[in-house]
């Protein structure tokens, strides 16, 4: 088992292993608890049903609740009901929460319990690529509003994290290939060598068999040593959002029909070409994204003539200040800082660039 620490405000650990519901279940049982709630997706009931099967084998009470799949469970009416559900079942604040699922399931989850009670433990189990490396580690909770994506949440740090690396195998192709996009994002950021095997080896890159557990353990590695010095984004960890201020906006104007995987890798080449025209890196990095990007299927590019319903969506990105847009940009691999207040003509330059228009 690999064991990554989180070391904020308050202590946890990513497990990284096979067959980890036993594992689960002890840490469940460990809290003291009496009753759990699996929160899940629709397709994950037999999964579900396996690990409360697990966790009652511990003497806990177990209660599964489905919600809808994807970004349409992150709603304040879901979240609603999986409150009325935890009273009707008379959950206390002893009692946990686990959410078994992809990102959306556990910013969903970990909202929920952050809220109950004003905050219950919550236990992390993703079971997507982009759930293991970015949504379920760091504490970040939230669901969606007409005004944007996570404007809602709270900060919840979870009891721990377990990723099951069985659970790739489940997992379809371009549910890989958008999680990786994550992962190359904390390559860009902090870890050079992520980049390195992708450029070795992309097809390596997605294969449980191959690159993949370590590059999740890699990334996982980055986000915990950023998050466990800055847990509320008061600074460093403004850097896990390179990519999302564009790609937030791709997700909205999709109305969230997009992999979150697939807009940041956009993202990503939206940032790069604006920090490329404030002379912050080279075009050899431009084409270093682009060309990382695209060896394992992730796109680069999105359709013109969109810019004026893309852009007041990057307004109300959380990194702004001041009325300014902010981003996170490079000045080389491995190497971040910000990139504030450009002009109008600068984004739609940038726009231009991974749009071939305007």
């Amino acid at each position: 088992m690999t064991t990554i620490p989180v070391n904020g405000p308050a202590p946890y650990q990513v497990m990284i292993d096979h067959h980890l519901d036993e594992a689960v279940a002890e840490c469940a049982a460990g809290t003291g608890a009496a009753k759990v709630m699996v929160i899940h997706q629709p397709t994950l009931v037999d999964p579900a049903e396996k690990l409360g099967a697990a966790l009652a084998a511990r003497g806990l009470e177990v209660v599964l609740a489905p919600v809808p799949d994807a970004e349409a469970g992150k709603t304040l009416d879901v979240a609603g009901a999986l409150w009325d559900r935890l009273g009707e079942e008379t959950f206390g604040r002893r009692d946990v929460i686990v959410g078994l699922g992809g990102g959306a399931v556990t910013d969903l989850a970990g909202f929920v319990a952050a809220a109950w009670m004003r905050g219950i433990r919550v236990i992390q189990v993703p079971t997507t690529l982009l759930a293991m490396v970015d949504a379920a580690v760091g504490g970040k909770t939230g669901i969606n509003t007409a005004a944007g994506k996570n404007l809602v949440g709270a900060f919840h740090e979870p009891t721990a994290v377990f990723i099951d690396l069985d659970r790739l195998a489940t997992l379809p192709r371009e549910e890989i290939v958008a999680g990786s996009a994550e992962i190359i994002k904390t390559g860009f950021i902090a870890d050079p060598v992520i980049l390195e095997r992708y450029e070795e080896d992309p097809a390596a890159c997605l294969r449980a068999d191959g690159h993949l557990p370590e590059l999740i353990a890699r990334s996982v590695t980055v986000k915990a040593n950023v998050v466990g010095q800055d847990l509320k984004e008061s600074g460093l960890r403004e850097i896990l959002n390179y990519g999302h201020t564009f790609g937030h906006a791709v997700e909205l104007r999709e109305n969230y029909r997009w992999r979150h995987g697939n807009a940041v890798a956009v993202g990503m080449m939206f940032i790069a070409h604006l920090a490329a025209a404030r002379g912050l890196i080279d075009a050899d990095l431009v084409a270093r994204h682009e060309r990382i990007l695209t060896s394992v299927g992730l796109p680069t590019t999105y359709p013109a003539g969109l810019f004026d319903e893309l852009h007041p969506a990057m307004t109300r990105d959380k990194k702004n200040r001041d009325g300014n847009i902010r981003f996170v940009a490079l000045t080389g691999a491995g190497e971040t800082t910000r990139l504030e207040g450009p002009s109008l003509d600068e984004l739609r330059a940038a726009y231009a660039a991974v749009s071939g228009g305007n």
